[in-house]
């Protein structure tokens, strides 16, 4: 069977963030921070969980899963982009393309899955917490996760799938760091509209409806939480969630502004800034909104940083 359906295309060229030689050294050194913050930040959240049977509760399970998939989902594009510029040559054959599309779709969907499971987390904790633990069990929280890996699974698959179905008969310049369905599909010389409609349908069950479960947990949150008495436990509740909905608000406004909004609203390069939204700035935030601003994740850390190692003779 083969791989490329009609297409002659064999190899794409990705145009990267800036076409200005000057740039490209700093625009390097920053991603490869980026990615290098992102990396260790998670690693360490992963390990600290793992390790501590302090945290060893639905919330912070979340939080690993989302840890782990955030490394994944910078793996993804950056060290490709980053080999491009040492190599200096900017090709991505077609089925590393495919590849990287599917891979993109796969944990940008399980991003966006497991933000809701742990919005949904914190509206059970705060709004309903004498049944937190009967509902919040253990089964119910590995089932939460395994269908938000399977679910994006799927949805990848299928776009994936249907872009193998394209035609690409010239045009191979994608003006973007990694292969993303968008640009993609407006290389394509065949008919896009089953792929759209599914962005449109299939996507917008991975991205829109859980914004919107996000939307209605925080409302309910905030309702709840200015019912506290204590003026201290109002403001650092509400700081809490806040600076969560502000990184979800990132993370799906820019998807969905680009995905989801009419193409002529916006520009390649307008895509390319809000894909790095997204795809880099959310990940890196994730550790320390998610776990940097709590107190005992913080001393748990400081414990694992400067725990001296036991030398066995």
């Amino acid at each position: 069977m083969r791989l490329r359906n009609q297409s002659e295309v064999s190899e794409f060229i990705l145009l990267g963030l800036s076409d200005q030689p000057e740039q490209q050294s700093l625009l390097f050194f920053l991603f490869l921070l980026i990615y290098l913050i992102t990396g260790v930040g998670n690693l360490l959240i992963i390990v600290v969980i793992r390790t501590n049977s302090c945290f060893h509760t639905p919330m912070y399970f979340f939080l690993s899963n989302l840890s782990l998939v955030d490394i994944c989902f910078t793996t993804t594009t950056i060290p490709k982009m980053l080999v491009n510029h040492i190599s200096g040559n900017k090709a991505i054959s077609y089925a590393g393309c495919l590849t990287q599309v599917f891979f993109f779709i796969w944990f940008a969907g399980i991003d966006s899955v497991l933000l809701t499971v742990m919005a949904y987390d914190r509206y059970v904790a705060i709004c309903a917490p004498l049944h937190y633990s009967m509902i919040m069990t253990p089964k119910v929280c590995t089932l939460l996760v395994i269908v938000s890996w399977f679910w994006a699974y799927i949805n990848a698959l299928i776009h994936t799938v249907l872009v193998t179905r394209l035609s690409f008969c010239g045009q191979n310049e994608i003006p973007h760091f990694f292969c993303d369905l968008s640009p993609l599909l407006k290389l394509a010389c065949s008919d896009t509209f089953i792929d759209d409609l599914m962005v449109n349908t299939v996507g917008a069950l991975t991205i829109i409806i859980p914004f919107i479960g996000i939307l209605i947990s925080y409302t309910r949150i905030f309702v709840t939480v200015l019912r506290i008495p204590s003026t201290v436990g109002k403001w650092k509740a509400l700081s809490t969630c806040g600076s969560h909905l502000t990184v979800v608000c990132l993370f799906y406004g820019t998807v969905i502004g680009v995905y989801f909004s009419p193409i002529s609203n916006h520009t390649a390069q307008q895509d390319t800034v809000a894909a790095v939204m997204y795809t880099v700035v959310t990940p890196m935030l994730n550790p320390f909104i998610y776990s940097l601003r709590n107190k005992d994740m913080k001393g748990a850390l400081k414990m694992l940083l400067t725990r001296k190692p036991v030398l066995s003779l």
